[in-house]
Formats: C-alpha cells, structure tokens, sequence
C-alpha cells in the first residue's frame, strides 16, 4: 500500500460510510442484496439482508442472477442451505430502471453477468457494498479501479497479484471509498450493515439497532494482521481446522433445527459456523423441506425434513433469545465443546472474528 493510501487509510479507521443522499423516484432508500445462483457464500448473502431488513430504514430485496433458488456455500465450501430470491437481477431492472441506491456483493462466483451487473449499477449511482471477498467480484468489475478496499485476511496476496489496479487495505472491518464501502471476512457483515444503517438513518437508529444486535462496536477498527498465520499464535488451531480435522476424521452431520419465524442472521451463522469446523456439515432441519419464511421476510428451503433426521449425528436447536450479535460466540462455544477450544478458535479465525483466543 503506497504513501497516500496509508494516509486515507488512516481517516478511515473509525469508519465513515457517506451519508445517504435520496434519489430521484425513490420514496425510500432501495438496497438490492445479490447473489449467484450456482454459488453464493451464505452469510455474506443473509446477515446483511436480515439486519438492514430489521432496521427497517430501507426497501430490501433478495435477487439471483437467473431464474431459481441460490445455492450457498459455508465458509470452507460446504454447502448451505438454498434461498428462493425475490426476484432476477433482469426483473429488478425491468421494475427499476433507475438503480438501486446499494447493491451487496457477497462472496460469489465469478459469473461474468453479476460482475456486468455491478459495473451497470454503479453507473447508475448506486453505491456497491461488498461482504468479505465479494470485493473480488466488484474488483473485477472494472469500474472501482484506483479506489480503498479490503476483503477477507486469508485472500490478501491473491487479490494484491490478481487486482492490483485496487489499493487494497488492512487492519479495517470495513472500508468506504466514494461509491465502493467494503468489508473484512464474513463476521464484519455485521458492523458494515450497522454502518450503513448509521449512513441512512443516523447514529441515533444505529446505536439503537445495535443495541438490539447485542452489537457494542460497530467500528472500523480491526486488526486482520492478528489473523495470518503465525507459529506460536494461531498456525496449529489453522491448520486442525483446514486440514488435520478432514484427514483424520470423518464428517458429523448435523441438523439445525428451525421454524417459521427464525432469526436469519443467527440461523446463517450458525450454520456457517457449524460447517467450517473440518469436522461437521450443518444441514437446516424443519417439519418439512417447504421453503420457509425467516423472521424478517427471506425464504429459505430446508435440506432436510424432521422424517429425514435418522442419519444425522445431532440435532442442535437454536435459541430464540439469542440476538444477532451473540450467533457466533454461541456457536464457537458448542464447537470447543464437541472438539475442543484450538477447533473453536480456528472457526473464528476463519469467520474473521475477533475477540476469541485459543
């Protein structure tokens, strides 16, 4: 990273995402939330949706790229479960021709019409909002050349090699750069959805969402370097969960247990959790694998119906009183529990999570 963007790195330290700027046509700030159909990482899809859909201070709609439910992905590539979207990206642009006001680009794959997509919107004047390694995607897009970003620790040199027209940054959970704000490995979805909630609405309604996240810092402020691979730090919890844990023992399956009503945020990131253990698979468990509606309007389509459970290993049941901001801790404490605490540890430095030591 070069001299100046040290200097701008540094006034972006405690996070500044623009103030919202109403639209023409839009009664309301529009937020379009897009995924791949083949392959969309899930939390990077669900935590933003389900926050800024909570705040209730923006129009939020779940888009694919085609027709069809999107399939996700947990953080080590295990399959999650599938999402019906609201609408295609095509059907959005018939119904809004003018744009969205904020596009969110989670980790996806690289399809050529999502990253055109992107380039369209941003033409348009909308701002891209890009999860963990959905910056690769709106790197790619060709319209961001020149501007801040940051994305998942564990890509730094990948995306330094392959994108190097981006001044990539570290140590930031989120990065706000003209029309681009992007943010760090999959938990900082959380404090980027605060922050732009603050940029729509005010601290004041921030402070209060957050609150209601159980959510103390919606900050910048980060340090990724804590999560790079290091002997005597973090390097034996890393490599249990990415590869010892796959060679020496086999997969539990577990169900996750949820209802009509469930708390997506929680539910994507338990399950995320879960399945990044090297040891474990979540599947999303109902009464029956008709899709359901989540606490704040996504549907999602069960793997598995209660009738089909014989072959799981457990089945774990959420919490409803666990808030947003607690998923996570609740989910690393089940985990140090079934396989230890470096295993625990290891998802979190995975989740990019910070507060939670071997």
């Amino acid at each position: 990273m070069d001299a100046s963007a040290s200097d701008h790195h540094a006034n972006l330290r405690d996070g500044a995402v623009p103030a919202y700027h109403a639209r023409p046509g839009h009664a309301r700030p529009l937020v379009a939330v897009v995924g791949d159909n083949a392959s969309t990482e899930l939390s990077d899809y669900v935590v933003p949706y389900g926050i800024l859909m909570r705040s209730g201070v923006a129009d939020v709609m779940a888009l694919s790229t085609a027709e069809g439910p999107i399939s996700t992905t947990t953080d080590m590539g295990k399959p999650g479960f599938r999402i019906e979207p609201e609408a295609t990206i095509a059907r959005f642009d018939a119904r809004f021709p003018e744009g969205a006001d904020y596009v969110i680009v989670p980790a996806s794959r690289n399809a050529p019409a999502l990253r055109a997509w992107i380039a369209q919107q941003a033409n348009k004047g909308a701002t891209i909002v890009s999860i963990c390694n959905g910056a690769q995607i709106v790197a790619k897009s060709g319209v961001m050349d020149g501007r801040l970003a940051t994305a998942h620790w564990a890509s730094e040199q990948e995306r330094m090699e392959q994108q190097p027209a981006i001044r990539w940054v570290r140590n930031a959970r989120y990065v706000a750069d003209r029309n681009w704000v992007s943010s760090a490995g999959v938990s900082a979805a959380i404090p980027t959805a605060i922050a732009l909630v603050e940029a729509i609405a005010g601290r004041e309604r921030a402070a209060a969402l957050a609150g209601e996240l159980a959510i103390a810092d919606w900050s910048a402020r980060h340090d990724s370097d804590a999560f790079q691979p290091r002997f005597g730090h973090n390097l034996t919890a890393l490599a249990t969960t990415v590869y010892t844990n796959g060679w020496f023992h086999h997969d539990d399956a577990l169900g996750i247990r949820a209802a009509a009503g469930v708390d997506e945020v929680v539910l994507a990131l338990t399950v995320d959790a879960w399945s990044s253990t090297g040891r474990s698979h979540a599947y999303l468990l109902a009464d029956s694998v008709a899709p359901l509606r989540t606490k704040h309007g996504l549907r999602v389509i069960p793997d598995r119906s209660m009738g089909e459970s014989e072959g799981l290993d457990e089945v774990l049941e959420l919490s409803a009183s666990t808030p947003p901001g607690k998923a996570v801790d609740q989910a690393l404490d089940g985990i140090a529990s079934r396989y230890g605490r470096a295993n625990a540890y290891g998802v979190a430095l995975l989740l990019e999570y910070p507060g939670y030591r071997d």
